[in-house]
């Protein structure tokens, strides 16, 4: 399948779903964004986004987690009390 044609039947499914069209790429930022946010592991969502490495994917997507640095601090926190 051509991405051209890959694109249109993607377009189809959704319009045929009734469910509000979001565009693939975006569609591919919310999958990674949702498994960022359940702590899906930064090599998990790496390997399935197919980036060549996890920076790429930490570089690209920092803002879904501004917390970390806290969580990891409060998660640390728990475990020595």
């Amino acid at each position: 399948m051509t991405n051209r044609n890959g694109k249109k039947n993607y377009s189809k499914m959704v319009n045929k779903s009734g469910v509000p069209y979001i565009s693939f790429h975006d569609l591919r930022h919310t999958h990674a964004t949702l498994l960022f946010q359940q702590g899906v592991h930064p090599k998990v969502v790496s390997e399935r986004l197919g980036h060549s490495t996890s920076g790429i994917t930490m570089d690209t997507y920092p803002h879904v987690l501004p917390n970390i640095q806290k969580e990891a601090a409060q998660l640390l926190e728990q475990l020595i009390k």
